[in-house]
């Protein structure tokens, strides 16, 4: 079974909650909106634990150091894939103009024999709860709401 684990930032807009997501990169998803974006997350080993990895993914995929703060566990969730992902929110604030992101090679286009290069997320955004409910992965929705409940 694959595991995934990441950072949700969060921040406070007056009364609103703003969440970064990452688009991730790709041909599949490079004219996505809806469900092209997630939570900066990786996979990791079982004998890693899932705090490490989530903090180590973080800054492979933004290509900047995870945010000191306290952090709240939003527990799990399984994709559609099958993936079960383990996320933690920090509050925090980051400039997605900031970002350097990480990388993986793939064939593409299929059965062409070229090997490319893309970003593992494309771009980050401030995504307020609406929006970042419109374009999340779905299974990853339910992070939002167990942020809500916990700022409740």
């Amino acid at each position: 079974m694959r595991r995934s684990a990441g950072l949700l930032l969060y921040r406070r807009a007056g009364d609103e909650f703003e969440v970064l997501l990452g688009h991730m990169g790709g041909p599949f998803f490079a004219r996505r909106d809806a469900g092209a974006w997630t939570v900066p997350k990786g996979e990791y080993e079982p004998d890693e634990p899932a705090w490490d990895a989530a903090r180590r993914e973080f800054e492979e995929e933004l290509g900047l150091p995870p945010p000191e703060g306290a952090a709240i566990p939003l527990g799990e969730v399984r994709q559609s894939n099958g993936k079960i992902v383990t996320a933690w929110a920090i509050e925090a604030d980051l400039d997605p103009a900031a970002m350097v992101p990480g990388t993986f090679e793939m064939e593409w286009p299929p059965k062409s024999g070229r090997v490319q290069e893309f970003p593992e997320l494309d771009r980050v955004q401030w995504c307020g709860l609406e929006r970042a409910r419109a374009v999340i992965v779905p299974a990853q929705a339910a992070f939002l709401d167990r942020l809500m409940e916990h700022s409740e």
